[in-house]
């Protein structure tokens, strides 16, 4: 049995003082919420006061972005040295807004896995396809093209330290949602390629969640299926109580 995940990514929002009030109000509304891992990735700015809002929880902190390198001239860019340094466990990869905006591709995807875990941090890696592939019915071949580069190299072992997201394009921030049946053909479709190349095993191990409007009028629907482990939660996971509702939806 899968433990569940439930993961709020914040974006460029809040302030270090407005990520600790939301600590404050958070944590009382799930202090018996143990059916799942909660995590929350703030900005980078604001980790370390949420990793000592947070101390003495179950909740874990998350960056939203690592960069490939520890240490360099590189400009702005956040190692995994640094995020362990500030308390965070999970980090997320590959969102496709980092895709959009900032030309990350499935060969830096590759590289920030591998530090990532080296780091022994957690990897949220991120797939999903576009409203333009969706219509056109090549969801699958998107998805098999960035898991299979995305995840090159990578050993079973590797695997099961290694949570994947499936968040298309067309529902990040639209208010749409992909229907549950939509969702779960595709997280077996991933599960599938899982087993075909580290067996079932790897595949069963795997946790996939499901990103993309997600909301506490959704998720108890999309979390019925049998292979959505969990959500990463955008624009609801910036309210307390409307995250906690996603997190107490069981």
């Amino acid at each position: 049995m899968r433990r569940p995940v439930v993961a709020g990514n914040w974006k460029m929002n809040k302030t270090i003082t407005e990520t600790v009030q939301f600590m404050e109000e958070f944590k009382p509304l799930v202090k018996n919420s143990n059916h799942c891992d909660i995590v929350i990735a703030p900005p980078f700015t604001a980790l370390a006061e949420a990793v000592r809002a947070v101390q003495g929880t179950p909740i874990g902190i998350s960056a939203q972005d690592v960069f490939w390198e520890s240490e360099g001239a590189y400009t702005g860019a956040i190692s995994a040295p640094m995020l362990v340094d500030a308390g965070c466990r999970y980090t997320i990869i590959g969102h496709s807004e980092r895709r959009h905006y900032f030309g990350e591709n499935s060969e830096t995807v590759n590289k920030k896995i591998r530090v990532a875990l080296r780091a022994n941090l957690v990897p949220i890696v991120c797939l999903g396809e576009s409203l333009a592939e969706q219509e056109a019915g090549l969801t699958h071949q998107v998805i098999q093209a960035q898991y299979r580069q995305g995840f090159a190299g990578l050993t079973g072992e590797d695997l099961s330290h290694i949570i994947v997201a499936y968040e298309p394009v067309w529902a990040i921030g639209t208010g749409r949602t992909a229907t549950p049946d939509f969702a779960e053909q595709v997280h077996q479709f991933l599960r599938n390629m899982v087993q075909e190349q580290y067996g079932g095993g790897a595949a069963r191990g795997l946790k996939i969640l499901y990103g993309g409007s997600v909301k506490p009028e959704n998720v108890k629907a999309l979390l019925a299926e049998a292979d959505i482990d969990g959500a990463l939660v955008g624009g609801a996971s910036l309210n307390a109580s409307s995250f906690a509702g996603i997190v107490n939806h069981w």
